[in-house]
């Protein structure tokens, strides 16, 4: 019993013990009442942007492939031997510049006997004309009958007929002895020389010699979906009504890389296709576009931008602050008094880092563009210092920036 009551006491003490331990700490963490009556949550560090009105032009994406403005293939147009090349494979290539030599003397051989038997016929209707003159001058004094006078008028005729016969014979020559002349049909690049000299070429070689690509102007051929045919025919139409009478008016198109960070070129829309790909559900078009930097090169696959015209006095935000939740799109409205709420939007497009709104916002309100996982309705907010955050400074400078929404 003694030993009962012991260890009675003895759990009796440590607990009171463990009490005065447990008070003493409270004691000393506890915050002082001025403290706590003082002391405010300090402000979030966000980064912030206006919501702007600014004309923002209607663009339509689309993928596409540089193809050469022209391409030909140069081919002979006689059978013979191939004698030199005037360019190196990859030269750029004026119109009309040599660019082959074929054996040429055969061709010149035909020529000359062309010239000869002209010259033959000629000197005998000469002496036809003159026996004519005779007959005519003895006909007029009854010294021959009218018919030897009609037999040698109509053997003027023959050699007459003759002689336009051997024209035709001489430039039939000249042709064929320009052909072993090959020359370029359009300035262009020149691909693989498909020849080397001294071999025989035929005219019937569907190979040719080389291929020629224009690569300035360069065209560039791209698919949109068939549901953007309307909005396409509309701005065709508006844009040639704009046209001036002594001129027309194309849809802007701006071609970049892959990546679509980089502008290779600007031209102008030249053809909408007459047929919707049933297959695919697209619609072809195609542009025209300068290329003397040659950025731009056959076959190379492209993202294109049409531009459908403009829409004036939008609302635009940087895309960065627009965030997607249970309720929808919503952005961190900054309140007069520096504390931020909640404000569900509506958006169109969004296009080169910034969104169209079309409902929930007003020009002139302050969104935040980075920063909103550490944000609650309510809550007071600061703009972050310059260098914090890179990614939203980058968003603030596109949002602030004029001219960069084109």
């Amino acid at each position: 019993m003694a030993i009962f009551s012991v260890r009675r006491s003895f759990l009796w003490w440590s607990l009171a013990a463990l009490l005065a331990l447990g008070a003493w700490f409270w004691w000393a963490i506890r915050p002082t009442a001025g403290a706590t009556g003082n002391a405010a949550p300090a402000p979030v560090q966000v980064r912030t942007a206006l919501v702007e009105a600014r004309d923002v032009p209607i663009r339509l994406q689309g993928l596409g492939t540089v193809q050469a403005w022209a391409s030909v293939t140069v081919r002979a147009r006689i059978d013979g031997r191939l004698e030199s090349v005037g360019f190196r494979e990859g030269d750029v290539v004026r119109q009309g510049q040599l660019i082959a030599q074929l054996d040429d003397r055969a061709q010149k051989a035909q020529l000359a006997q062309a010239v000869a038997q002209r010259a033959r016929d000629q000197a005998q209707l000469d002496n036809a004309r003159e026996d004519l003159a005779r007959y005519v001058e003895l006909a007029r004094h009854g010294a021959i009958d009218r018919k030897a006078l009609d037999t040698q008028r109509a053997q003027v005729a023959v050699l007459q007929a003759t002689i336009q016969s051997d024209e035709a014979q001489i430039q039939a020559a000249r042709v064929q002895l320009d052909y072993t002349r090959i020359t370029a049909p359009l300035a262009g690049r020149t691909g693989a020389l498909r020849v080397d000299p001294g071999n025989l070429v035929r005219a019937n070689d569907a190979e040719g010699l080389v291929l020629i690509n224009q690569i300035d102007p360069i065209a560039v051929s791209f698919t949109v979906p068939d549901t953007a045919f309307a909005d396409v025919q509309a701005a065709v139409r508006a844009a040639a009504g704009r046209a001036a009478p002594d001129r027309a008016e194309a849809l802007a198109v701006e071609v970049y890389d892959r990546s679509r960070a980089a502008l290779l070129g600007r031209g102008a829309l030249v053809l909408v296709d007459n047929h919707i790909d049933a297959a695919s559900g697209t619609l072809r078009l195609k542009a025209r576009l300068d290329n003397a930097g040659q950025a731009l090169w056959p076959g190379q696959t492209v993202d294109v931008r049409l531009i459908l015209g403009d829409r004036p006095g939008a609302l635009v935000v940087p895309e960065s602050a627009v965030q997607r939740g249970a309720q929808g799109l919503f952005v961190y409205v900054v309140q007069p008094d520096g504390r931020v709420r909640l404000q569900t939007v509506r958006t169109t497009v969004a296009q080169d880092g910034l969104a169209v709104v079309a409902e929930g916002l007003s020009a002139g309100q302050r969104v935040v563009i980075d920063g909103q996982y550490k944000l609650r309705p309510g809550l007071e907010v600061a703009e972050a210092e310059a260098g914090a955050g890179a990614a939203g400074q980058g968003v603030q400078a596109s949002a602030e920036a004029p001219g960069n929404a084109s």
